[in-house]
């Protein structure tokens, strides 16, 4: 087992309240299902000695996608679950995940080491133990090997970052929140540095260090969403920037947008190449992962310390990965508001957008399976999924739209 040094202990001390507190041990909540998230062990040789927790709902199909979670600094798998919001969509939508932990043995804040080069290298590391998870669920879950994802905050966000550059092989999209561009920092010291007041560097440049990490790799790179609020003073706003033309240029897009839109919770919303790239900024919001506790379509999460009243990032990205498609019907849960009758006076005319597919999903009023575009809640084909096909929708309740105005 590895031992942090005397000098990690005490430089992260004094950023620990830098570094996404949790105050106690957070106990999940009780689903509505018998499913229940567990550890698992003997998943690998994990050389990063990491631990995995697994949640898989009742009545999972073969075949299903998996999401892996990264909790942020002296966070731990089971809060990180219960606040950020995604069993509901689990639950909802029917896929695996797959929640990494990182024990104090291995960081004095259980910090992912993603500033280590040993642990933020293809092939080793903490790195190596989470491409080990995502083997194991695909072995005994079923998981499709083609739908995996990764999201993580802070510490958590450096280390999606990692995964998605180190396994593009493995990894399909991912989302970096409140976190750096990969290979910013390669040392603790500079590691603070990249937080705040960060680095900026040419988009080719950062791109460079995501095709150094698998050198000789030429098959598709992952499409990756960046969360990162206004007022953050932990992991500055600059580093979404940079993340924006980290992956832009590994993507091969350009760094100016092809959309922009104006979302719930004060965010913007920057969309770039065919929505290879998403930068969501949310405006003045601190450090931490957004969330919308409530019990309609699009809310979720729980608000606490570094989980923040704003969005629910975690519906965006479902979104964004697809995991509601397949004709799956993305309907509330059984405690949401019910739908307005049709026979119900409107007190304003209904919403009508006539925009792209492309500009539809961008904007959250549609999403994309199979290369086809199918509009929120009704569930109805709209076209291709492309800037070419135009389609208007009319939303006739929260997050349902029909096709036609």
């Amino acid at each position: 087992m590895r031992r942090s040094s005397s000098t990690l202990t005490r430089l992260l001390g004094a950023v620990a309240g830098l570094a996404l507190a949790v105050a106690g041990a957070v106990a999940v909540a009780a689903p509505a299902q018998a499913a229940t998230l567990t550890q698992v062990t003997g998943f690998g040789s994990n050389p990063g000695n990491l631990a995995m927790y697994a949640y898989r709902p009742d009545g999972l199909p073969a075949n299903s996608p998996a999401v892996v979670l990264l909790h942020g600094c002296t966070q731990n798998a089971s809060g990180y679950f219960a606040n950020s919001g995604w069993q509901k969509y689990a639950d909802q939508w029917k896929f695996a995940l797959i929640v990494a932990q990182q024990p104090s043995g291995n960081n004095a804040n259980s910090c992912f080491n993603f500033f280590e080069a040993g642990d933020t290298t293809r092939g080793q590391g903490e790195a190596l133990s989470i491409k080990q998870m995502v083997d194991h669920a695909k072995t005994n879950y079923g998981v499709n090997g083609s739908r995996v994802y990764v999201s993580g905050l802070s510490a958590g966000g450096a280390m999606s970052a990692v995964m998605l550059a180190t396994y593009p092989d493995v990894f399909a999209a991912g989302s970096i929140i409140a976190g750096i561009p990969y290979r910013c920092a390669t040392s603790m010291v500079n590691a603070f540095s990249c937080m705040n007041p960060g680095a900026d560097k040419t988009p080719a440049a950062w791109g460079d260090l995501v095709r150094g990490a698998y050198s000789g790799y030429t098959g598709p790179r992952p499409r990756v969403a960046i969360w990162h609020g206004t007022s953050d003073y932990t992991v500055t706003p600059l580093n979404g920037t940079e993340s924006r033309d980290q992956w832009t240029n590994v993507r091969g897009v350009s760094q100016t947008p092809t959309s922009t839109s104006s979302l719930p919770g004060n965010t913007s919303l920057e969309v770039y190449g065919n929505d290879d790239v998403r930068l969501y900024r949310i405006s003045g919001m601190g450090h931490g992962t957004p969330v919308d506790p409530g019990s309609a379509a699009e809310q979720c999460g729980t608000a606490g310390a570094y989980f923040l009243d704003t969005i629910c990032s975690t519906y965006r990205d479902a979104l964004f990965f697809g995991l509601n498609g397949g004709g799956t019907n993305p309907t509330p849960t059984p405690t949401a508001t019910p739908t307005p009758t049709p026979t119900a006076t409107p007190t304003t005319p209904p919403t009508c957008v006539t925009a792209s597919n492309y500009a539809h999903v961008a904007a959250g009023r549609a999403y994309q399976s199979g290369g086809y575009a199918y509009a929120n809640g009704s569930n109805q084909r709209m076209g291709l999924y492309n800037t070419f096909y135009t389609s208007a929708l009319k939303q006739t309740a929260p997050n349902h739209w029909v096709v036609g105005c």
